[in-house]
């Protein structure tokens, strides 16, 4: 292993094709659910790239805005090669400030990895609820990130073995 750098930034729609292979792994484990290449085009500005001293992308993550409080993390992809290596904390407080600089106040995911995110400060989320009528509104969402916060029926089979974990920032 050597002690090469790397360097965070926000995406472009030229790294859509290196998030899908980023996360094409993930995927193939049932540990991320997979995107469309549409839809990733279609949220490539949620996205930051880590990358390496040659400009290859290590790293993906992004951040979705779900209500005027509440983001998720999303995507959160590292090479394996660069695991272990500082691209999944750097690559996520990264996504945290982006929170904090939209004014958000609390991030939610939905992860295998809860050791990483407790570290962050992320915690299982339990059955903490929000306010109703927010609860009414986001009912209404069809983004699967929202049904998967708010627990609804019909993303259990998505959501098997995973854990809904909060940080309120």
């Amino acid at each position: 292993m050597t002690d090469a750098t790397f360097t965070v930034r926000a995406a472009r729609t030229s790294d859509v094709p290196r998030i899908q292979q980023l996360v094409e792994p993930h995927v193939d484990t049932r540990v991320l659910l997979g995107k469309d290449v549409v839809t990733l085009y279609g949220d490539v500005q949620e996205f930051r790239i880590a990358e390496d001293e040659k400009g290859v992308p290590i790293g993906c993550g992004a951040l979705h805005v779900m209500w005027e409080d509440l983001g998720e993390v999303r995507t959160l992809a590292v090479a394996s090669g660069w695991l272990r290596r500082g691209v999944g904390h750097a690559l996520l407080n990264q996504l945290e400030q982006d929170a904090r600089d939209l004014g958000l106040s609390r991030l939610f995911c939905l992860t295998f990895e809860v050791d990483f995110f407790e570290k962050h400060g992320f915690a299982p989320m339990g059955e903490e609820t929000v306010d109703p009528a927010v609860y009414e509104q986001l009912l209404r969402s069809t983004d699967e990130g929202v049904a998967e916060f708010l627990d609804l029926a019909r993303v259990k089979p998505n959501t098997l073995g995973n854990t809904r974990m909060l940080k309120h920032l």
